[in-house]
């Protein structure tokens, strides 16, 4: 089976969302707007946690996990495995979040 050649290569929709906010075409209930905004925001700080710990062990001399503190050691190991199933995927989704976030604000029906 083939890939359709028309279909996105990305599964974010961040610029369309800002369009449609812009133009009054994507509106939303303020409360709808708000709570999804939060969950966006929290989302966006958990990206961008996991890329930070990802930086980190990508830039440390020895990369064993039995060298890190027992605490930390589960993220590294999620943020590692994370990117290794989708690589590139956090960074695109902490470009994209913001737009997201910036498209449910215009959105707000007030």
């Amino acid at each position: 089976m083939s890939a359709d050649p028309s279909a996105p290569s990305s599964p974010f929709a961040g610029e369309l969302l800002l369009a449609l906010a812009r133009e009054g075409r994507f509106v939303l209930d303020p409360a709808r707007a708000d709570q999804a905004i939060a969950e966006l925001e929290r989302t966006l700080s958990a990206v961008r946690a996991r890329l930070r710990i990802l930086r980190i062990w990508q830039h440390a001399p020895t990369q064993r996990v039995d060298e890190i503190p027992d605490d930390l050691a589960p993220d590294v190991v999620d943020a590692v495995f994370a990117d290794q199933l989708a690589p590139g995927r956090l960074e695109l989704a902490a470009t994209e979040l913001p737009r997201y976030i910036e498209a449910l604000r215009r959105a707000r029906r007030g």
